[in-house]
């Protein structure tokens, strides 16, 4: 602190001589003074400068730039052009993937400045507003979106985003091997849009421990972003489409595998360590796959999302960073509320008086559980107001609060763990009456306690409270966003149908809307085929088999080979969908039959297909 401020002061001398200047960063920033207060430095390696300026213009505000001394960023430079390439070959496609792209430029040797996007925080950060092993959780980054966003059709905006951005990170940070990714360079903007930062390793450069690649899953892609696009922990459609539009984005790239060689190429000679030789350029050539078809690269790039899905490598590599930035922690850094958008006091919110716990309501959304409604009361006439608060918050109030105080001066919290169903009417009225009991004695605890900005903050009203005080509260149906009544038995089928060469090709994409089995349990759903009439039974085709959704993503392609067209024309395709069922025989979801003589074959088919059950037409 003392180093940043003797040259803060240096910085503001040279202003005081000067009157302003134009930023490197960009010509058009014409800046007259240095921010001191603003400025401060991050726990990286190289322990960069966040620097804040005074805009020239004075109705512009304070432009916000990262200095940073000991890394090359040149490569910063280099990949964020190669990424600005890739964004404007899919917005001439007609696919806009709401890609963040800042400036970046080297001032000089091993030292130069980076913009700074607004409204934007670290995964780690948001992560760890759920404790150190936020990382490990899945609901951190879609808690974080619903409290920047708390009117339903914002959520809906900043997930659509969300789904586009990632989509194109999980895209261009595979092709240019990206590495050395971690929670802290990976940011998330309030209105949803993904981005990542510091790309100090590309071209499959990982750092290592010992013999181990740090960075083991082809991209950054955890459960915790799937539950933003899934609206929950189960697949949905939603994840159909984030599929496709990484399939897509990545097959659009791919066209222009030439031009992303010749431009990396242009820069061997340039002196970038991880841009050398000819092996850095295959790196690119390989992640490419300019010798597949469309359809084949669609199914690696999904097995590629599967496999950075189910990797624990990188959940891991995020808690090791947690612990390592804990040390970093300052003493001034006070714990904050995950739900709450800002802190809020005493003297901003007025004296609270009595807080008294009213009742339990029933909630399906976000997930199924009870709320507590709790009364608050202030001081002055007619200063009452309701929050609702789930027992987890409350816990969460209690844990932080145990950050700042002895336990001698909290009150006890009463036990999370019960016997039988947690979410059963009989708890929710236990639970009732011992948090009653709780938020009493912290508001008559002693005076550093009750008067804290944690407790202020908590009995302070949230969008969601505003919003709940003006409506009834029937509820509603779980996951009523994401889901839509299909009105067909059994759910849909997404195919690609086509045929070249005597060949003809099958491509299982998606199925939504898969019926429960009867035991109430998500199946295990895989599709088999069969070319009729096939009285051998020499045409069936299978695909693998999705674990626990009634959503399943597959991206297979089954061929069958050697078949004339004129008998092609004769032939129906009849597509069973079946749960595995171990010991037991599989059990029938539905079925569709599609006469291949009511396709035009001469261009690929692609649709979904309606499932019934026999009989049923």
């Amino acid at each position: 602190q003392g180093i940043l401020r003797e040259g803060l002061e240096d910085v503001a001398q040279f202003f005081k001589a000067h009157g302003s200047c134009r930023l490197p960063l960009s010509p058009s920033l014409l800046v007259k003074g240095i921010v001191p207060r603003d400025c401060s430095y991050f726990n990286s390696n190289a322990v960069p400068l966040k620097l804040s300026f005074q805009n020239v213009d004075p109705l512009g505000e304070n432009i916000r730039v990262i200095f940073k001394c000991g890394d090359d960023l040149r490569q910063d430079m280099l990949t964020l052009q190669m990424i600005r390439i890739m964004n404007k070959i899919w917005v001439q496609e007609g696919l806009d993937m709401r890609m963040v792209i800042f400036r970046c430029f080297s001032t000089g040797r091993g030292r130069g400045m980076v913009e700074m996007i607004p409204n934007a925080e670290t995964l780690r950060k948001i992560q760890v507003e759920h404790g150190v092993t936020g990382s490990f959780k899945d609901r951190p980054l879609a808690d974080w979106l619903q409290k920047h966003n708390p009117e339903e059709d914002e959520y809906e905006k900043a997930v659509e985003n969300f789904i586009y951005s990632c989509a194109g990170c999980c895209v261009a940070t595979y092709v240019l091997g990206i590495c050395d990714r971690h929670n802290d360079n990976i940011m998330l903007k309030t209105t949803g849009h993904m981005f990542h930062i510091d790309f100090g390793r590309f071209l499959g450069h990982a750092q290592m421990f010992g013999n181990i690649k740090r960075d083991r899953a082809p991209f950054v892609f955890t459960s915790d972003m799937a539950y933003v696009i899934n609206g929950g922990d189960k697949p949905s459609s939603r994840f159909h489409d984030f599929v496709d539009l990484c399939c897509q984005a990545y097959n659009l790239i791919r066209k222009h595998t030439h031009l992303f060689l010749n431009l990396l190429g242009l820069m061997l000679s340039c002196g970038i360590p991880e841009l050398s030789d000819l092996e850095d350029l295959k790196y690119v050539y390989d992640a490419l796959r300019p010798q597949d078809s469309d359809a084949d690269a669609t199914t690696y790039f999904t097995r590629l999302i599967e496999s950075s899905l189910g990797s624990v490598a990188t959940k891991l590599n995020f808690f090791i960073h947690n612990l390592a930035q804990m040390k970093f922690a300052g003493s001034d850094a006070r714990p904050a509320l995950s739900f709450a958008p800002r802190t809020h006091t005493l003297k901003t919110s007025g004296r609270i008086r009595d807080v008294f716990l009213c009742r339990h309501e029933r909630v399906f959304n976000p997930s199924k559980g009870y709320t507590y409604v709790v009364k608050v009361q202030r001081d002055g006439p007619g200063e009452v107001t309701f929050v609702q608060r789930t027992f987890e918050e409350f816990q969460e109030l209690h844990n932080k609060l145990r950050l700042l105080f002895p336990s001698s001066l909290l009150p006890s919290f009463p036990s999370r763990f019960v016997i039988g169903r947690s979410r059963g009417e009989a708890v929710a009225e236990r639970r009732k009456e011992e948090l009653n009991g709780y938020i009493w004695h912290l508001i008559h605890a002693a005076p550093e306690v009750a008067e804290c900005d944690l407790i202020y903050t908590f009995f302070h009203p949230l969008p969601r409270d505003e919003k709940a005080a003006g409506t009834n509260t029937t509820p509603k149906p779980a996951d009523a966003t994401w889901a839509r009544s299909l009105g067909k038995v059994g759910g849909e089928v997404k195919l690609s149908i086509s045929y070249k060469n005597n060949k003809l090709f099958i491509m299982v994409m998606h199925i939504r809307g898969l019926p429960l089995l009867q035991d109430g349990n998500d199946p295990d759903p895989y599709v088999k085929t069969y070319l009729l009439p096939d009285p051998q039974k020499t045409t069936k085709r299978k695909t693998k088999v999705a674990r626990k959704t009634c959503n399943p993503t597959y991206n297979e392609m089954l061929v069958y080979d050697g078949i004339p067209r004129g008998d092609l024309e004769q032939r129906e395709l009849r597509l069973s969908v079946l749960s595995e069922e171990g010991f037991w025989e599989n059990i029938l979801l539905g079925e569709v039959a599609i006469r291949l003589r009511d396709l035009d074959l001469a261009q690929e088919k692609m649709g979904w297909f309606a499932l019934g059950s026999r009989g049923h037409g």
